[in-house]
C-alpha cells in the first residue's frame, strides 16, 4: 500500500489490518471487515460479516436479533471514510478525525441478521474544503437494507474538543 493514492487511483482490497491503519476504531466498533475496491476519491466497496456474537444482539432484540440501523449508518460512515482517508498523506491521517456533519435522507428497506454479509458501497457526491458528501447504501445479497446521504468533516484532532 502506498502513502497516499493519486487521484483517480484504483486500490485493490485492504484487509482488516490495512483498515485498521485507516481507521482509529477498534472491537466492538469497528463496523468494517473487508475493503472489496476503492477508486479514490469517486467509489468504495467494502463488507462487514455481522455475527450472532456482535455484543449488541444480547440488547436489540432478544429472540429476534436485529442489527440497529445506526450501526448500519456507522458502517456506512467507516467505509467513506476509508475513502476520503486513503487519499491523505500519512501524517495528514495520523492527526486528522473524520467526524459526521450531517445525516440526510436515511431509509431502511431490509432488516439486518446475524449470518448476513452487510455491502457498503459509498460514492462521492460533493466535496469542498473540509466537508465530503457521499451517497451510501448497504445491502444484504444485492437488496437494499439502508440507505443515505452522509455528510462528514475531516478535522484535525486539536480541533475537535
Amino acid at each position: 500500500m502506498t502513502e497516499s493514492a493519486s487521484p483517480d487511483a484504483a486500490c485493490g482490497a485492504l484487509a482488516i489490518n490495512d483498515i485498521m491503519k485507516f481507521l482509529p476504531h477498534r472491537y466492538p466498533f469497528l463496523m468494517v471487515d473487508r475493503v472489496v475496491s476503492m477508486t479514490y476519491p469517486h467509489k468504495v466497496s467494502a463488507y462487514k460479516n455481522v455475527s450472532i456474537n456482535e455484543p449488541f444482539f444480547q440488547g436489540h432484540f432478544p429472540g429476534l436479533p436485529l442489527m440497529p440501523g445506526v450501526l448500519i449508518v456507522e458502517a456506512l460512515a467507516q467505509a467513506g471514510a476509508l475513502l476520503i482517508l486513503h487519499g491523505l498523506q500519512a501524517d495528514a491521517r495520523r492527526d486528522s478525525v473524520f467526524l459526521f456533519a450531517g445525516i440526510e435522507g436515511v431509509r431502511f428497506r431490509k432488516p439486518v441478521i446475524p449470518g448476513d454479509r452487510l455491502d457498503l458501497e459509498c460514492e462521492l457526491l460533493k466535496q469542498k474544503m473540509r466537508l465530503w458528501k457521499m451517497r451510501g447504501i448497504a445491502s444484504v445479497g444485492g437488496i437494499p437494507a439502508a440507505e443515505a446521504v452522509l455528510t462528514a468533516a475531516v478535522m484535525p484532532r486539536g480541533e475537535t474538543a
